[in-house]
């Protein structure tokens, strides 16, 4: 019996780890546009946990419908939290983002956000190949 590629679990922790590493990089330039806004505090995401929560539950994830049209960001689904980040020295002006921590984190993220499109890449191309050979 033939397995549906789509439901693939390495495929759907692809999927929500991309979503997460994305909702990370959003909230970084958030805290990068605010580094000279008195009394912001800077956020983070920290999905790693949540996201291995998921599948070790391996009842997978149920897709949602949003719309009609579309289908429900996973990273949603699987409750992603933005929370204030702890510790860092807080200014004369309250302000906790520390430029050099943030740029930090920006370079890790896209690196980790472009090694798991490549790894998905080849994956898909994996399967085309497979399904293009019978």
């Amino acid at each position: 019996m033939a397995r549906n590629w789509i439901s693939d679990d390495a495929l759907q922790a692809a999927r929500m780890a991309l979503d997460g590493l994305s909702l990370r990089q959003q909230v970084i330039s958030r805290n990068l546009a605010n580094v000279d806004t008195p009394g912001y505090r800077a956020q983070q995401v920290k999905f790693e946990d949540t996201l291995k929560q998921v599948f070790q539950r391996k009842k997978g994830v149920e897709l949602e419908k949003s719309h009609q049209a579309h289908l429900a960001s996973p990273a949603r689904r699987v409750g992603f939290q933005v929370s204030q980040r702890p510790g860092g020295s807080l200014r004369a002006d309250l302000n906790s983002v520390d430029i050099d921590v943030e740029l930090l984190e920006m370079n890790e993220t896209g690196i980790q956000y472009q090694a798991l499109t490549q790894s998905v890449s080849k994956k898909l191309a994996l399967l085309k190949t497979i399904a293009s050979s019978r």
